[in-house]
């Protein structure tokens, strides 16, 4: 099978392709021939040794985690009406496995794909939309209200503008340039641009000078800081990313005014991810939530697709192909 292999810590070049034996599936097994698998934020992460602990790894590994394709053969004890389904999964074993050709998954983490879903779209639904809509159980948000979500028209975030949306909340989406303003606005949601100086100066100027009632923050750092002093009292704030390299830093004020939910509810997650992705294949399918998938890059370039993810060059989810 051919794949992509990280030898060593490092920048977009230790992406390398290799060709590796094609693995049958151990009884309880599936075997899936890949059509897309998602790439992110996090593997970038991973891949430069700074990754989260909850996704520690040591080289040599496969990198990634959702793919979609087509269940090609199962072990002993597994269903075989699976075969020929085409399935969204991640590569069995943990973090790791998904840019490759072919992968071994298991059953319980497979999902199949509705009907008249681009299985491009559900393995761009798979992780953000099932995170998606646990953020949003954890911290709901409600008619009326105020909220802010960074990165506004990431893979991530801008399901989380749709959801928010949906709820009859008033969206800000930070963003960076105009393209990704642009699709802010055809999402719903007011664009402001956290690169300018005064973008929190901007935010209370969509809102009439009134703060947020709820901030979503995937960015953390800096941005991310800054982004407390816009909760109104009582406002609550949900720490879900640091694609900026640093988690947003809470002071004791700021915890005793406002209720923090940080990273640690991702973990928090994993038990109920099932019944939600389901949930959100289900919304896709009925038309009501929709993936902005930015660029797609053949297997052999995903050393481009990191490269692109650093310099923010990307909108939405980016998606290898095999």
């Amino acid at each position: 099978m051919y794949a992509i292999r990280v030898s060593r810590f490092g920048d977009p070049g230790v992406l390398e392709p290799i060709e590796l034996p094609t693995p049958d599936p151990d009884a309880g097994e599936l075997r899936v021939a890949v059509t897309a698998a998602g790439v992110g934020w996090l593997d970038a992460l991973i891949r430069r040794g700074e990754g989260p602990d909850v996704f520690a790894v040591e080289p040599p590994y496969v990198p990634g985690g959702a793919v979609a394709g087509t269940v090609e053969a199962v072990g002993a004890g597994v269903d075989e009406t699976w075969l020929g389904k085409a399935v969204i999964t991640h590569a069995a074993g943990g973090y790791g496995g998904g840019y490759a050709d072919t992968v071994i998954a298991r059953p319980d983490d497979t999902f199949p794909i509705p009907e008249g879903l681009d299985p491009q779209h559900a393995v761009a639904l798979f992780d953000d939309g099932s995170t998606a809509l646990a953020l949003l159980e954890k911290t709901p948000v409600v008619a009326g209200e105020r909220i802010l979500v960074a990165p506004g028209v990431g893979g991530l975030g801008s399901l989380l503008v749709q959801l928010a949306r949906a709820a009859g909340a008033t969206v800000i989406a930070a963003v960076r340039g105009a393209e990704k303003a642009a699709i802010a606005r055809k999402l719903g949601a007011e664009p402001v641009d956290y690169a300018t100086p005064d973008w929190t100066g901007e935010v209370l100027a969509r809102t009439g000078g009134r703060r947020l009632d709820v901030v979503f923050d995937g960015v953390g750092g800096e941005l991310g800081a800054a982004s407390l002093a816009l909760l109104e009292n009582g406002g609550r704030f949900s720490g879900y990313g640091m694609s900026s390299g640093a988690e947003t830093v809470i002071g004791d004020a700021d915890r005793a005014r406002l209720t923090i939910v940080d990273m640690a509810q991702l973990v928090g997650f994993w038990p109920e991810t099932p019944r939600r992705v389901r949930e959100v294949l289900r919304l896709a399918a009925d038309g009501a939530l929709t993936p902005v998938i930015g660029r797609t890059y053949p297997l052999a370039e995903a050393s481009a697709a990191h490269s692109d993810i650093e310099a923010r060059r990307y909108t939405g989810k980016s998606l290898l192909l095999p």
